[in-house]
């Protein structure tokens, strides 16, 4: 009888939060209107109760984005609605659906400053739990000699795959010496493999991809993944705590050491480094693994030991470089692909081709779309992408590439752009081209020899020939020098 009450008593609590929250959303959404079903549907719909603690809701939320938007946009919509259902005492509790990547942030975080002072009472105030298992917590039980090999939690992130890292020239070396590595960890000549880059380019996420792999296809093998900042604060904690040589007992037992942004060293971190130093040989000498990433080739990497610099040079240095425009097409399907929403070919080619730096601002600029579409209810459209993206490099020059002179070119032509790389005589091909190489050489930087190999794989007395051709067609023949003028203007709106 008593197992009967309990499980009734605790049907009636699963019951209370469903309904709680149940009755919040028609509170919400009949605040919001018909009118604003899209931003209920995107902001409301994917909330989960999980349970009611006293007079405090507990909802998850799948993203710390989604989190933050919604405290900035809806805070006083959802305050309301809770109250209505709990009473003036009324309070809710995010638990957020969070990255392994971050596991090592505090479990508990109280509202940004701005949450706080607007709201002076604190019944109202909203507080977030990170939702985390104790398996991600960050591994700093130190193991001492002789006691049994603890679980390590490899703080490597589920959505940072081989699978989804798009693959193009530059990032080829990279990515196929990474999947050399996770087949025979330790016992290729890419040990250790040094991923460098500027900011944005995916270091980070193949070297989760790596580890990834590697416990895939070695379920035995201990990986973890630690940023440089997280090693020097465990180092330093362990000097004060007296702990050192359990810190260095600790690492040693890791067979594939992931180490990110190692840069962040430089000119500091002295005994940091000698302590990095000293664990590199003796990882190394007994055949693990060992995977550094940097935002600087060794060769620029000032402020570091010289020795521990020379052991990055031992095994490959692996450069990601910026994405060339078809790289770029297919990093963009591949997320609208996952986020499960379509975009016509247009507005894809116009990203592509107008945020042209690195990955991170081509997933910026996607979410910025995604969310003026749905809090204004607008498809997403050319006209959309235009002001979104002119909004978002407002701060800074945009640069003209290649690709994107040939796609201005070529539209202006009415041509497709691949016909400008094919060996075609046609006059129209042949104008196509001299024009690219044209406005390549005017506006750009780059040598004749790169212009040449992007267009066409000319070489570069070809590339000055069409300059010539086009500069005399331009002040001889009307139409010609209409046609330049007009693209002229094309570049600079």
């Amino acid at each position: 009888m008593r197992d009967d009450k309990k499980q009734v008593t605790a049907t009636m609590i699963e019951q209370d939060y469903v309904k709680v929250w149940a009755e919040c959303l028609k509170v919400i959404k009949d605040c919001l209107g018909e009118e604003n079903k899209a931003v209920f549907d995107r902001w409301f719909k994917p909330i989960v109760p999980l349970r009611l603690d006293g007079n405090t809701l507990i909802i998850q939320v799948p993203s710390q984005f989604f989190y933050e938007w919604i405290e900035e946009h809806y805070v006083d919509l959802l305050r309301r609605a809770v109250r209505l259902q709990l009473g003036p005492k009324g309070c809710l509790k995010y638990s957020i659906v969070m990255d392994q990547t971050i596991a090592s942030r505090p479990i508990v975080t109280t509202l940004p400053s701005r949450q706080q002072k607007a709201s002076k009472n604190p019944i109202t105030d909203v507080y977030v739990n990170v939702n985390r298992d104790n398996s991600r917590e960050i591994p700093n039980p130190f193991v001492i000699p002789g006691i049994q090999k603890t679980r390590i939690h490899s703080q490597l992130s589920a959505n940072y795959t081989l699978e989804n890292f798009v693959e193009g020239d530059c990032n080829r070396l990279a990515r196929s010496a990474g999947y050399a590595v996770a087949e025979k960890p330790g016992q290729t000549s890419f040990n250790p493999l040094l991923l460098h880059g500027n900011v944005g380019l995916g270091k980070t996420h193949l070297a989760n991809a790596i580890g990834l792999k590697t416990k895939e296809m070695h379920p035995d093998k201990t990986v973890l993944y630690v940023t440089s900042e997280q090693f020097m604060q465990q180092y330093a904690e362990a000097g004060r705590s007296n702990t050192i040589n359990d810190f260095v007992h600790f690492y040693e037992m890791i067979n594939v050491l992931i180490v990110d942004d190692i840069q962040f060293w430089a000119g500091k971190a002295q005994k940091t480094q000698e302590a990095f130093f000293h664990l590199f040989n003796h990882l190394h000498q007994h055949h693990n693994q060992i995977i550094i990433t940097s935002d600087k080739a060794p060769s620029e990497l000032q402020g570091l030991e010289t020795r521990l610099l020379s052991r990055l040079k031992w095994g490959l240095n692996a450069d990601l470089q910026t994405p060339d425009v078809e790289t770029r097409k297919r990093i963009l399907y591949q997320k609208l692909q996952n986020e499960g929403i379509v975009m016509s070919d247009d507005v894809i080619e116009y990203i592509a081709y107008n945020i042209n730096t690195n990955v991170r601002e081509l997933e910026g600029v996607l979410i910025s779309l995604m969310a003026q579409s749905s809090l204004n209810r607008q498809e997403i459209t050319l006209e959309l992408t235009k002001q979104i993206i002119d909004k978002y490099v407002q701060s800074s020059v945009r640069e003209i590439t290649i690709d994107y002179i040939q796609k201005v070119v070529c539209d202006y032509l009415e041509l497709p752009v691949e016909s400008i790389q094919n060996t075609s005589r046609k006059r129209e091909i042949v104008l196509a081209r001299q024009l690219s190489m044209y406005f390549a050489k005017k506006i750009t930087k780059s040598s004749l020899a790169v212009i040449g190999s992007q267009c066409g794989n000319k070489d570069h007395a070809t590339v000055l020939h069409a300059c010539k051709t086009i500069e005399n067609l331009r002040q001889t023949d009307r139409q010609m020098r209409s046609k330049v003028d007009e693209l002229e203007k094309k570049f600079r709106e």
